[in-house]
């Protein structure tokens, strides 16, 4: 069974408040406290924009402000934030004549990762503000409403087939203000029987009855025929409130064909019984941040032949000391946003096809040569390795990435064993760098469909100018994925992207710097989109497995 399906909106993840105290303040009035106000700022394109101001609280060293901050959450993208304290002497917008008690400069992703952020505020030149502190809290701004998860089973149905039995399934609709019924859910169908037990699924409350839990909601079953013109068996009204008793024991209802209800002794054309009825609140990627889970970020990097020779500027691993390679700026744009979401900054680095030191063709090697400890101090740490690995190994081949992807999902799998009693704490991310069309395509298909079933998402990025054509086939967008055995994949958990999509056109005489700049807005828009479904991924995962998020304890 695969997992419910996610939109592909391209929108924020979500909106969430901020709100801002502050300890122990230094006292820069002679004769009083300070009055401090916080302004908060936004980085964009560059340059900080003032989104706003708290109040202004007089005679206090220790603040909680009431005003807070909403900003749109987007976890793909780097968002700088900057809050800044400042004692106000007068009445002025302009914050020249105030005297400033602090600021703090971080990520978004590190307020709501770290949820409450408490942090010395600090001098312009980075240095602490005396023994001032500011405490930063965020909570997610929802907008959704309730889920309806249900089952169903019926009995006795009447059969509709000449040939056989019935083929039943069941159409759920909503009553639209013009009084006109209007489908909203259909479940699958049960071949050849007059007792089906359906598949448990789930309905928005909203799309049922508009959130209104008196109102009638219409439930027919229908024998399915492959010509399309399904029959009739029966059906019967009921409302979310009436369904709620089943949370308690299953609920009967006759199944009722306005056509033989005329006709004597006609009492119904089977029951259908609701065997399970629960309402909740939907997650989000937010809820399972804010109780501690973490995303663990892996880098596996392509050392094959085909890149060219890394001493030649030609090739795709050359290292140029003004200019990162396409290698770099992808582990950049996409670690300096994973890293906010793991709390160790630990992240292994694996190569596959290189002939190392010793000889060995390896598709599975610490890219710091340590393979009981292949974990790198931070993103710089990912890129320090990467750069001294190219210099040491022969690139070689063929191009296999399957062991890399099992080597992950063992972790991932051991995640997932200690889910019982650890919860939704651990998620896997795995970014694959590759220079052109993979050796062992099989292989990989059948380690994906086997990961999907893991709290683990796969990013590929194809490096250089080959064809990656049929890497296609690999992302989910297009259609469920199948091992060679048939097997389906569970839930689409993979983002393929070419490099190549978000580079600049080259211009002749560029300077370096603009170059530079060119190539950093080339990366952060990689990242962007092979990183925005990430959050859906999550929730996914953690919802199939029926896990809420941790209550995180401060």
């Amino acid at each position: 069974m695969a997992y419910p399906g996610a939109s592909q909106s391209r929108g924020p993840v979500s909106r969430v408040e901020l709100r801002v105290e502050c300890q122990s303040l230094l006292k820069k009035d002679t004769s009083s406290k300070s009055d401090p106000c916080a302004v908060f700022l936004l980085e964009r394109k560059g340059r900080w924009e003032e989104l706003g101001r708290t109040e202004n609280i007089e005679n206090c060293h220790d603040p909680k402000f009431t005003k807070t901050f909403v900003i749109d959450y987007f976890f793909e993208e780097v968002q700088k934030v900057k809050v800044q304290v400042f004692d106000i002497d007068n009445k002025s917008p302009q914050l020249t004549d105030d005297d400033f008690l602090g600021e703090i400069k971080c990520n978004l992703a590190t307020i709501v990762s770290r949820n409450p952020l408490v942090e010395p505020l600090k001098k312009k030149n980075g240095h602490p503000m005396g023994g001032s502190m500011i405490t930063i809290r965020s909570e997610e701004m929802k907008e959704g409403g309730e889920l309806a998860h249900m089952s169903f089973n019926a009995k006795k149905l009447d059969n509709k087939d000449f040939m056989g039995k019935s083929d039943p399934y069941i159409e759920i609709q909503r009553q639209s203000p013009d009084g006109s019924w209007q489908v909203t859910h259909r479940t699958e169908v049960i071949k050849n029987t007059l007792n089906p037990s359906w598949r448990p699924f789930t309905v928005p409350v909203h799309a049922l009855c508009s959130g209104d839990h008196s109102k009638e909601i219409k439930f027919d079953v229908y024998d399915w025929d492959n010509d399309g013109s399904h029959d009739l068996i029966g059906g019967f009204k009921t409302t979310v409130k009436d369904m709620m008793g089943a949370s308690k024991q299953e609920v009967p209802f006759p199944c009722i064909n306005p056509k033989k209800q005329s006709k004597k002794k006609y009492e119904n054309s089977g029951i259908v019984y609701l065997t399970n009825f629960e309402l909740k609140k939907p997650m989000t990627f937010l809820d399972y941040i804010y109780g501690g889970m973490q995303i663990n970020f892996t880098v596996g990097i392509d050392f094959t032949a085909s890149n060219g020779n890394p001493r030649i500027n030609s090739s795709l691993h050359f290292i140029d000391p003004n200019q990162p390679n396409e290698y770099v700026q992808a582990i950049r744009a996409v670690g300096n946003i994973c890293q906010d979401y793991d709390s160790d900054k630990l992240f292994p680095a694996l190569g596959f096809g290189a002939k190392l030191p010793n000889g060995e063709v390896s598709f599975e090697f610490a890219v710091n040569f340590n393979p009981s400890n292949p974990y790198c101090a931070g993103i710089d740490g990912v890129v320090q390795a990467y750069q001294n690995c190219i210099q040491s190994v022969e690139l070689y081949g063929p191009t296999n990435v399957a062991p890399i992807i099992r080597h992950v999902a063992r972790f991932a799998a051991q995640s997932q064993a200690e889910e019982s009693t650890k919860g939704a704490g651990q998620y896997y991310v795995l970014l694959l760098l590759t220079d052109g069309a993979l050796s062992d395509m099989p292989q990989t298909i059948q380690a994906i469909v086997d990961a999907t079933a893991l709290p683990m998402s796969i990013i590929i990025v194809g490096v250089g100018q080959a064809d990656f054509s049929n890497m296609e086939l690999l992302d989910g967008d297009n259609g469920t994925l199948r091992a060679p055995n048939g097997q389906e994949a569970k839930r689409d958990i993979v983002q393929f992207v070419p490099f190549r999509k978000f580079k600049r056109e080259e211009s002749m005489g560029i300077q370096s710097e603009e170059s530079y700049a060119r190539d950093q807005a080339s990366a952060e828009e990689l990242a962007r989109q092979v990183l925005a479904e990430v959050p859906q991924q999550v929730v996914q995962y953690f919802t199939y497995r029926g896990l809420s998020p941790n209550k995180k304890s401060y």
